[in-house]
């Protein structure tokens, strides 16, 4: 029969004095003498969290120690597990010794040593100790472990000090350490050295990164990140703090390369965002370059545009505010700086308001500062200020039918002044009256299958005037037929061009749901026109007084599969764009390809015909091993743009993941390039990371 410690403490007041801090239950429980207390079978001490379970304890008043025979296992408040054949340790479990001991850390990180030392609650002292979190299998030597002499836990900090350690890979020691400090698992931020990262490139030749994390507080912190290779020496850094009303990083990099030998070379990025007052926001991201092609000669970005932003943003339920002043600096080699607009300030303020007789109203103002750094008179150095303002009103009825009448209306007043361009009108004030109306009639039908079927006819009719004025196009100069802008009353993106004339906008949508789980839709429209539109490029599908026919559909078979393709089809069957794209998410194989195509239009700088396809896929070989890759190639100029695979390998002790990457593509600045990477992370030292990979199986 069990029997709880409290029972005997009332016939021994002495006992109850030294063990009142810990509960005993255990089943058989009896005194030896008059100062010794032994408890056998399923033995349980509880004390502040923590438990020790046992086969035999024997309590000593004098000594006020328990002697306790195993297994034993002892489980703390933060989830650290102790195992031992034996041990001698207080009521308290605060202070004693262990032998023939294993120390668990966060169910991860296994720690077997001859002697446990637990001094004050707090530190574990283990001798003789082999550490590793992979799974032990008899005497085999896990993939990994650490040998060390001996090894400090530190439970308050958290951390693990080892002395005389070896590092071995199945059993062989390839590393020794006189000293260490590592975090334990259940340990999210520390100072200290982070996963190393080894790098192949065929221009900087083989290399390694060597971060290192270094806390600054609570709310701060900063990591360093050396990379040496034959023709780099580059450090990287990021600094990063937290405030209560948002947070700062600041990142970059100076190098000293073989590239350019002569010349500094680095990157330097702030990025912020801070809620400065009731629901409005301040935004930054300011970042500067040293030269056009370091920040692909290092991987950090693939673009060819580096853009500073800052912005103030305001948003409520029925209002949206934002106010941003934009730098950008060019990286092609055929683009001059100086003639493209490098400063640019932005204005957009928008207030929903809804009128006792029904409806929505919108008043807007928006407004576009353009500089160039160029003095040259034309479209090179031209300078342009825009300020906007509009009212709009739509009204939605639905008659007994099921007609949906939707009429809209507005007005949109926009101010020029330019600079530096006597091609176009220098000061202009441009009015511009919409009117519009919208049809909808969705029909809807269920098949003896289960299936539901949609069919939505629309026709809408537009009329506008912009007065056809000469003036300054900076924001509209592409603009092309989509799903999205189908039904809109003006297709330019932005307020420099205004959509004129009488226009019929029509389309129809067929939706269909399956019970089996799969959806299927398509879309066909048209624009028909009073007049030409001269403004639209010719292969926007917009131009003329018809457009091209909009065909787009999409199948979508669970959640598994999608394909959606989009194409501008001409009267003569001629494709002006088409674009297509499967995705795939199974269980093994994960897969995204597209393919586009797009007519040469010299009107938009586009010279040659575009014809690409692009590919991602992963596969999942088994519970360890994932492959992937990732491809472009440009079909007209039969010639591959970049290529890549990788392949990783992870269990709950460690993850390698292998990296190979070509980029085919060369200019003045940027030569075609191949990297190869390679970084091992070992699972249970990691600040923060758990062990979540497969976990090993022994086999007999």
């Amino acid at each position: 029969m069990r029997a709880l410690l409290a029972l005997c403490l009332c016939l021994l007041p002495c006992l109850a004095q030294a063990q009142g801090a810990a509960t005993l239950v255990a089943d058989r429980v009896f005194i030896e003498g008059e100062e010794r207390l032994i408890a056998e079978g399923n033995v349980e001490v509880l004390y502040d969290g923590t438990r020790l379970t046992a086969t035999r304890v024997i309590f000593d008043q004098p000594s006020d120690t328990l002697t306790i025979d195993g297994p034993i296992v002892i489980e703390t408040p933060d989830g650290t597990i102790l195992l031992a054949d034996q041990g001698q340790i207080q009521p308290t479990l605060e202070n004693g010794l262990l032998r023939g001991a294993r120390l668990v850390l966060d169910r991860q990180l296994q720690l077997a040593a001859t002697q446990i030392d637990r001094v004050e609650g707090r530190y574990s002292q283990l001798y003789k100790t082999s550490v590793t979190s992979c799974t032990v299998c008899g005497t085999r030597a896990p993939l990994w472990s650490i040998r060390a002499e001996r090894i400090i836990h530190d439970e308050q900090e958290r951390q693990l000090y080892l002395e005389n350690a070896q590092f071995l890979i199945r059993g062989v020691p390839i590393l020794w350490l006189p000293r260490a400090r590592l975090p334990d698992p259940t340990l999210e931020r520390t100072t200290g050295l982070l996963v190393p990262e080894l790098r192949f490139s065929s221009e900087l030749g083989t290399g390694i990164k060597l971060p290192y994390f270094i806390t600054l507080g609570r709310s701060r912190d900063l990591t360093l990140t050396p990379y040496l290779a034959p023709g780099t020496r580059t450090l990287e850094f990021r600094y990063r703090q937290a405030f209560r009303s948002g947070d700062l990083t600041i990142e970059g990099a100076v190098t000293d390369d073989d590239i350019l030998p002569e010349e500094g070379r680095g990157y330097l990025s702030v990025l912020g965002e801070f809620e400065i007052g009731p629901k409005t926001d301040l935004l930054f991201d300011i970042t500067t370059v040293s030269d056009n092609a370091y920040l692909l000669d290092y991987g950090i970005s693939r673009s060819d545009t580096v853009e500073s932003r800052i912005e103030l943003v305001r948003t409520e339920r029925d209002l949206f505010a934002s106010a941003a002043l934009v730098n950008l600096e060019y990286l092609r080699d055929n683009q001059n700086n100086a003639d493209e607009p490098n400063l640019i300030g932005d204005l957009f303020v928008e207030q929903r308001l809804f009128p006792a007789m029904g409806g929505e109203l919108r008043a807007g103002l928006d407004g576009r500062l353009l500089y160039r750094a160029s003095d040259d008179l034309g479209v090179e150095g031209r300078d342009l200020v825009r300020l906007g303002t509009s009212l709009s009103y739509r009204r939605d009825t639905v008659t007994a039918a099921g007609l949906r009448l939707t009429a809209e209306g507005a007005l949109f007043a926009d101010y020029f002044s330019v600079g530096q361009d006597n091609d176009v009108e220098q000061s202009a004030l441009r009015l511009t009256p919409v009117v519009a109306a919208t049809l909808r009639y969705p029909l809807s039908r269920t098949r003896p299958s289960g299936a539901t079927e949609l069919l939505e006819p629309v026709a809408q009719i537009v009329w506008s005037d912009s007065g056809n004025q000469d003036l300054a196009n900076e924001e509209s100069t592409r603009a092309d037929l989509d799903e999205g802008n189908l039904f809109a009353l003006d297709r330019f993106p932005g307020g420099d061009l205004r959509e004129d004339g009488l226009r019929a906008n029509l389309g129809v949508s067929w939706t269909r749901y399956n019970p089996r789980g799969w959806s299927s839709t398509l879309t066909l429209g048209r624009i028909l026109r009073a007049d030409d539109a001269p403004a639209f490029s010719d292969t926007s599908g917009l131009s003329g007084r018809q457009s091209d026919w909009l065909l787009a559909g999409q199948i979508r078979f669970s959640d598994a599969l999608t394909l959606a393709s989009r194409s501008l089809v001409e009267d003569s069957f001629d494709f002006g764009a088409s674009e297509t794209r499967i995705d795939f998410d199974g269980a093994f194989v994960d897969l995204s390809a597209s393919h586009i195509w797009l007519a040469a239009d010299p009107e938009i700088d586009r010279n040659n015909a575009v014809s690409e396809w692009a590919m991602e896929a992963a596969y999942r070989i088994s519970p360890n091993w994932e492959l992937s890759t990732d491809a472009r190639y440009d079909i007209r100029a039969d010639d591959p743009v970049e290529a890549g695979l990788g392949l990783v390998y992870r269990n709950e002790c460690v993850e390698v993941d292998l990296s190979l990457s070509r980029r085919y593509t060369s200019s003045d600045t940027v030569d075609p390039t191949t990297d190869f990477d390679i970084t091992v992370g070992l699972r249970g030292f990691s600040a923060g990371r758990s062990a979540d990979g497969p976990v090993g199986r022994c086999r007999n």
